[in-house]
């Protein structure tokens, strides 16, 4: 982020423009909605800016700018479409003190004026940093079609009614109060009666607020998928954006971690494979403390919550204390991986079931029916195999798997730095070893990637 969003207070400051054609009016359009005092510096200007000085919205100097022009001036903009003059007057406003943003010179500026939804005091800010002003726009005109025009009218009621609402307490319930008046009590308000029904309407629902007795914390047992936010469920974000506490797992991803609100608190749980790990004890203990203070918890976990994700250790212990919950799931590991590599994980003639195993349980490595697995024609996606692939291995040749069962191991499934090797059983082992992997593994005995594939079929029908 080369640009830090902020909204600046500019209600009675000065805003200076230099120049008076197309490039200042544009931004003057924008710098109009505000409270700022705007001053405008051309030798000549348009018909629209004559007409806004003459209905006194702003002040105009018709001349070129000078030193000391924009002194006590908190934004600056250089308009002049002349890229000679536009360098001159940045100049002098940088001598002076102020701000400066030179039009359609995104190098030579100190901010950029982003794309902007107005529901005035609701404002949507999007920017790009320059690289793509159409895309900026078709954002801003999507979101334009989704809020309502009467969104400012709420929120600006809904902030002369703030300090009233400190009557209840931080957090969940207050916000409960305003979800429920802007997505519920408000636009019915509104609808019915009018901007006067509103305050009626929020003293009604402020009175009800605080009758009401706490509400109880609930827990949401989250499938975080493979790492891809786009990967999420509709369900998983609503909850992620509920919750006022999120236990997460090593392997949930940084961009889905930031979907969190800024004010819920993010506790890592995580475990690693022969590594440190958070007992699941002390993982349980948290769920059922924070649920227990009503808090609304997320306990965040990498792929699908039932699979090997000891989902039904931490039920128990929320049963045990009586507390809510639901089950949201998430796509699995073995299914983002087998749809990168083009195959399925099942196939007609081939085989009608496949094994999703663990390479390693609670006491160690995990045992098998080997046997079953070595027959010709199985599928088997392996879980947390990266540091058991020479046992597994060895089982499944022991057992009397062909040596040259394709193998595909996939690093950081769905995630921008994903990896595909493939290989077969008799190099399973080594290739881990071989190509260093860091990320999590999900490892397809049975199963190579399609144009791999595709090409051994080839090679077999020439032959």
């Amino acid at each position: 982020m080369k640009h830090f969003p902020i909204f600046l207070a500019v209600e009675g400051r000065r805003i200076v423009v230099s120049g008076g054609g197309e490039a200042a009016v544009a931004k003057l359009r924008l710098l109009l909605k505000t409270q700022a005092r705007l001053t405008v510096i051309a030798s000549h200007v348009s018909d629209d800016i004559h007409r806004w000085h003459a209905q006194g919205k702003l002040h105009v100097i018709p001349r070129a700018m000078d030193p000391g022009d924009a002194l006590c001036a908190g934004l600056f903009y250089a308009a002049n479409e002349d890229a000679a003059e536009d360098a001159r007057v940045a100049a002098i406003a940088h001598a002076d003190g102020a701000l400066v943003n030179i039009v359609d010179n995104l190098r030579d500026s100190q901010f950029i004026t982003p794309a902007i939804v107005d529901r005035d005091p609701v404002t949507v800010a999007i920017g790009t940093e320059g690289a793509a002003p159409v895309l900026a726009r078709a954002i801003k005109a999507d979101l334009e079609e989704r809020l309502p025009a009467s969104l400012g009218i709420l929120a600006r009621i809904g902030k002369s009614f703030r300090n009233a609402v400190e009557v209840l307490p931080m957090g969940r319930k207050r916000r409960d109060f305003w979800s429920a008046f802007y997505f519920g009590a408000g636009p019915k308000a509104l609808a019915r009666s009018g901007e006067a029904g509103v305050l009626p309407a929020l003293e009604d629902l402020l009175d009800q607020s605080v009758m009401d007795t706490a509400k109880a914390g609930h827990v949401d047992l989250v499938g975080a998928g493979p790492g891809d936010p786009d990967l999420l469920t509709l369900k998983a974000r609503k909850a992620i954006d509920r919750a006022d506490v999120i236990i997460h797992d090593r392997l949930v991803t940084p961009e889905i971690r930031e979907l969190a609100r800024r004010e819920a608190v993010l506790i890592d749980a995580g475990k690693e494979g022969f590594g440190p790990s958070m007992a699941q004890s002390r993982i349980n203990a948290l769920i059922v403390r924070h649920a227990q203070a009503g808090q609304h918890v997320v306990r965040l976990k990498a792929g699908d919550p039932t699979v090997f994700a000891r989902l039904d250790e931490e039920i128990a212990a929320i049963e045990a204390h009586a507390i809510s919950y639901s089950i949201i799931p998430g796509i699995t590991a073995a299914s983002a991986a087998v749809a990168h590599i083009g195959q399925s994980l099942t196939k007609r003639g081939r085989n009608a079931a496949v094994r999703l195993i663990t390479g390693h349980d609670t006491k160690g490595y995990a045992d098998h029916d080997w046997r079953a697995l070595a027959r010709p024609g199985e599928v088997a996606a392996i879980y947390m195999g990266k540091k058991s692939a020479r046992f597994i291995q060895g089982r499944l040749l022991m057992h009397g798997a062909d040596p040259a069962t394709p193998v595909s191991i996939i690093e950081n499934a769905s995630r921008p730095d994903q990896r595909v090797i493939a290989t077969t059983l008799s190099e399973m082992a080594p290739a881990m070893t071989k190509e260093d992997l860091a990320g999590p593994v999900i490892t397809f005995y049975g199963l190579a990637p399609r144009e791999v594939s595709a090409h051994a079929t080839k090679i077999r029908e020439l032959a």
